[in-house]
């Protein structure tokens, strides 16, 4: 099989990559950098160095390929955020017309149900809805939850406050590691088995902001660190001291308040996987984020 990943090699695509490659397909993997490219030829892939900004670029690389991992690549610091990700979009539905794939897992996210007031999350709505567009194609949308690795963002404030905290966390907060949504859109594209538009949930657990301040507090041997649920203003400012623009600020915090008021978890609640991924927090709390504190 000839698969196309995008993503580059980041910490979801790379083990995608692995998989399939380990399995003897045929892997072109799109990165912007070419510094990427002897890393990407180490994994027995092929690397596409352009930008998925690029429709003629997005054409060509698709071009052959059975399945096609998507995802839209943040791009920090860029104004119209939401039209941002609807061009990629559009590049990304032009090609698999103009090439008849028949097969697309997709990186979405918990709360693309919604389609507005969810900050980055409403493009991917969009995305979803633009692939449902399409005759014949087949999709397995996955639908991560808050990535754990959002959480190193925590350590500044535990050094320079002793607090944890965000303008959500009383209720359950549904967590997930990045090698379990890994290991979901690997096997989507290996087995692709899926027809029509299809929504997976990805989700390894759930657990309040004070179970996460104290899980990873004791694991950097601070058990009493608290968590604090900010304002939404609260909230705004400290991203925009932490460098975010404007639109970013505003944006992640419309996230938090839906987080906060559950309307973002609300469909992963009724339709709950009945399977949880293999990582805990207690996993990522001692492997991952006590080492990253004390470096």
């Amino acid at each position: 099989m000839n698969y196309v990943i995008t993503g580059s090699i980041g910490h979801i695509s790379k083990p995608i990559v692995q998989g399939l490659t380990k399995q003897g397909h045929t892997v072109t993997v799109i990165t912007s950098k070419a510094d990427n490219t002897a890393a990407i030829e180490a994994l027995g892939a092929t690397a596409a160095v352009g930008s998925v900004e690029d429709a003629d670029f997005v054409k060509a690389t698709f071009a052959g390929a059975d399945a096609v991992y998507l995802m839209i690549p943040p791009k920090w610091g860029v104004t119209g955020w939401r039209a941002f990700q609807n061009r990629i979009a559009d590049n990304y539905i032009d090609a698999i017309r103009v090439n008849d794939i028949q097969f697309v897992v997709l990186l979405s996210s918990i709360g693309a149900h919604k389609g507005e007031g969810t900050g980055p999350v409403d493009g991917l709505y969009d995305m979803e809805q633009k692939l449902k567009t399409v005759e014949g194609l087949n999709v397995k949308s996955l639908r991560p939850s808050y990535f754990m690795y959002n959480l190193f963002a925590m350590i500044g404030m535990v050094k320079g406050a002793g607090i944890m905290g965000a303008n959500f966390g009383d209720d359950k907060l549904v967590l997930v590691h990045t090698d379990d949504i890994a290991e979901a859109a690997l096997q989507n594209l290996l087995n692709l088995d899926f027809t029509g538009f299809q929504v997976q949930y990805v989700a390894g657990d759930e657990r309040t902001g004070t179970e996460i301040a104290q899980i990873l507090g004791e694991a950097i041997g601070k058990p009493q660190t608290p968590w604090v649920v900010f304002s939404d203003e609260q909230n705004r400012e400290g991203m925009i001291q932490a460098g975010l623009n404007d639109e970013m600020a505003d944006k992640y915090t419309e996230m938090g308040a839906a987080l906060r008021d559950g309307s973002m978890q609300a469909d992963y609640f009724a339709n709950r996987p009945a399977k949880l991924g293999k990582i805990k927090l207690e996993d990522f709390a001692r492997q991952e984020f006590a080492p990253a504190f004390n470096a």
